[in-house]
């Protein structure tokens, strides 16, 4: 950007301001942190809860294990809605606190059905000769199934960090204190809506203050730094994990 305000094509000149104004304090540093920690704890939260269900679910024999099948179903086409969800998350006291971002997205059916067809397609003699040993559910679940399904669980780890990483919608609901907001709320209000971010501008760098468009560009960049630096690591295994998980079963 030139001093009036124009786009050019190359750079004449690189500088971090922007980046340590936003990232030295005040509301959008505490905001990454906010963010990490849902991302972290969710992402963990969901991954295991679903591998556990989807594990239970694909056992043939396990107690209830067509009903609730159904139920996760029908919860793909039909929803709560958002007042009963909204009561639900405040009767059980979660409003401004930060597990009204977790656990209201801890369990996805989408994701639930694509590891349940991949562990469907593992052969069940493995599973019947280590029963067969002595071995509990927990033992396969553990030393055989998760090892055997580490590229589905890539993915679906990667489906959760995104997910989690990116939501901005039940900060928007269940959060009243602007302190407790994920980066992705305070992007939406200060970039897409140019609202004013508290703190954001009293940042001391120990030089000039960088405001407007600048500021607006690092708090965009720091938003999508993270999720292309994980892809590369996880995008090897789509194939093998997804549509694998997708057409099994």
């Amino acid at each position: 950007m030139n001093k009036s305000g124009g786009m050019v094509t190359v750079p004449r000149g690189i500088t971090f301001q922007a980046y340590a104004q936003i990232l030295t304090g005040g509301v959008v540093t505490q905001s990454v942190l906010v963010s990490i920690f849902v991302t972290g704890v969710g992402t963990l939260l969901a991954t295991g809860v679903s591998i556990m269900a989807a594990y239970g679910l694909s056992r043939p024999g396990s107690l209830f294990h067509r009903g609730l099948l159904l139920f996760f179903v029908i919860t793909m086409f039909f929803g709560a809605g958002m007042i009963p969800t909204y009561l639900l998350v405040s009767n059980l006291g979660l409003i401004d606190s930060l597990w009204s971002l977790i656990l209201p997205s801890t369990v996805s059916a989408f994701n639930l059905l694509i590891l349940r067809n991949f562990f469907m397609g593992i052969d069940r003699s493995i599973t019947e000769a280590a029963r067969i040993d002595g071995a509990s559910d927990w033992r396969i679940l553990r030393s055989i199934i998760i090892p055997m399904s580490k590229a589905v669980i890539a993915v679906i780890t990667l489906f959760y960090g995104v997910m989690y990483w990116n939501s901005f919608f039940n900060a928007m609901l269940y959060l009243n204190d602007s302190s407790k907001w994920p980066l992705q709320l305070v992007l939406r209000s200060y970039v897409l809506q140019g609202q004013p971010v508290p703190g954001a501008d009293a940042v001391d760098t120990g030089g000039a203050e960088v405001a407007g468009l600048p500021i607006k560009m690092a708090i965009t960049v720091v938003a999508v730094i993270p999720i292309l630096l994980v892809y590369p690591f996880i995008q090897r295994h789509f194939t093998k994990g997804v549509i694998f998980g997708a057409i099994k079963g």
